[in-house]
């Protein structure tokens, strides 16, 4: 039986260079390639304005402006005063959904008064995307002449609330504030015009 043995070599200059040439390397990369990363990054003014103001009233009545961030879109609607009266006649037994899924007032029922972000009612601010398969819905179509998913077949009121079909949620209203009786805000960068 033959034993073979091991002999190590003593590091010599050459290897110990090499390894903490390369730890150094391996930690420094990514402190150097910081800068350039940082700066890709928007700076405060950018953070600052990271919002998007509407003049409220420059939408003429009747009309929708469509607005989008990536994929997300929302709407804001300038209500008729026939839709109005017509979302505020709805009784809340009559509703497939009775909550309001309004961000801004998140344990209320779904009355019209609970979904528009004015008194008088005059606009609404919500996604337009169907709560069963996050189609984006047509405009002034379906059974109440509002919002019509042409995926599911669900139908939706002027107030964005499900009426028929197999919709589980009315439609959500995001989070919003004003700036000024008729300037409102939607927070979070990227937020363009699509239609006005």
């Amino acid at each position: 039986m033959t034993s073979h043995h091991l002999e190590f070599e003593e590091p010599t200059r050459r290897s110990f260079l090499f390894v903490t040439t390369g730890a150094v390397a391996a930690v420094g990369v990514p402190f150097a390639a910081w800068p350039l990363i940082d700066q890709m990054s928007p700076d405060a003014a950018v953070n600052a304005h990271a919002h998007l103001d509407i003049n409220l009233g420059r939408i003429p009545v009747g009309v929708s402006i469509l607005l989008k961030r990536g994929d997300l879109p929302m709407l804001i609607r300038h209500r008729t005063s026939e839709e109005i009266q017509a979302a505020g006649s709805v009784q809340l037994w009559e509703l497939q959904d009775q909550r309001s899924r309004n961000a801004m007032r998140p344990r209320s029922d779904a009355s019209d008064a609970n979904r528009t972000i004015q008194r008088d009612g005059k606009f609404i601010v919500l996604i337009p995307v169907c709560t069963r398969h996050s189609c984006l819905l047509i405009g002034d179509a379906g059974e109440f002449n509002a919002w019509f998913c042409p995926c599911c077949g669900s139908h939706y009121d002027t107030s964005g609330r499900v009426r028929s079909g197999p919709a589980p949620e009315n439609l959500w209203i995001p989070e919003h504030e004003f700036t000024a009786p008729n300037r409102l805000r939607i927070n979070g960068p990227g937020w363009r015009y699509v239609t006005r």
